[in-house]
């Protein structure tokens, strides 16, 4: 009840123009976080470390191609969840999708520059990846629009089962990782892309979250004071 309560607090009621252009933006730098946490070479985060790990299987496809392949994944699963909850609005799912993972690949082209050797040069990066992706993210609660078909599963999920969004999440991420660990076991005989940033990153992404919401409700309150003051100027 609480998170639900927290992401309502976020949610805009800006036009729809205005809503979209957000979660297209929001879109945008949360793959400038995803390409520079994969640039840091420590460990990602899990949908990230599945589709990254199939590169390496199969490099002919894009890690923005793999991205869109589990998307679709997952909407399928969607509808097998609960397929009369299933509405042809869903499909519309696609449509950030698709911007999420051509987004992806050009950010991944434009950061393939970047190799660090030092370890704290590393954690530096994963930390401002990890930034840039919360602030991403946190653009595209904040337009409140389509949910991707992942966190539709998610979600879908949680109403079928009743059980908490965060336990449900935490155990759909752990299945990603062991699909990712099993594959890079059984093509490349190693687990790849799966190390402590994966850990740090679950960890960075939700405070930053918190901290990006804290600060939203700071300026809120601020902006809202003078407006809430001039009444009383004008009277006197």
């Amino acid at each position: 009840m609480e998170k639900a309560n927290n992401i309502a607090e976020m949610q805009s009621s800006s036009s729809l123009t205005k809503r979209w252009i957000m979660y297209l933006i929001g879109i945008y730098i949360l793959t400038i976080g995803v390409s520079l946490a994969i640039r840091a070479g420590i460990g990602i985060s899990p949908q990230s470390s599945l589709t990254r790990v199939m590169t390496v299987v199969y490099p002919q496809l894009t890690q923005g191609t793999y991205n869109f392949i589990l998307e679709l994944i997952m909407l399928f699963l969607t509808y097998v969840v609960m397929p009369k909850d299933f509405k042809l609005k869903n499909f519309m799912s696609l449509i950030p999708s698709f911007a999420l993972a051509v987004c992806l690949d050009l950010n991944l082209q434009m950061t393939s520059f970047i190799q660090l050797e030092m370890y704290y040069q590393k954690l530096l990066l994963l930390a401002f990846g990890d930034a840039a992706l919360a602030f991403g993210l946190f653009l595209m609660i904040r337009a409140n629009l389509i949910l991707m078909p992942i966190d539709m599963f998610v979600h879908t999920v949680v109403k079928k089962v009743q059980r908490k969004w965060g336990n449900v999440k935490t155990i759909f991420d752990c299945s990603l990782l062991v699909i990712s660990a099993c594959i890079g076991l059984i093509f490349l005989n190693k687990i790849m892309f799966i190390r402590e940033g994966t850990v740090l990153n679950a960890i960075f992404v939700g405070q930053y979250l918190i901290l990006y919401s804290f600060l939203f409700k700071k300026f809120s309150a601020r902006s809202a004071a003078p407006e809430a003051q001039s009444p009383n100027i004008l009277k006197d």
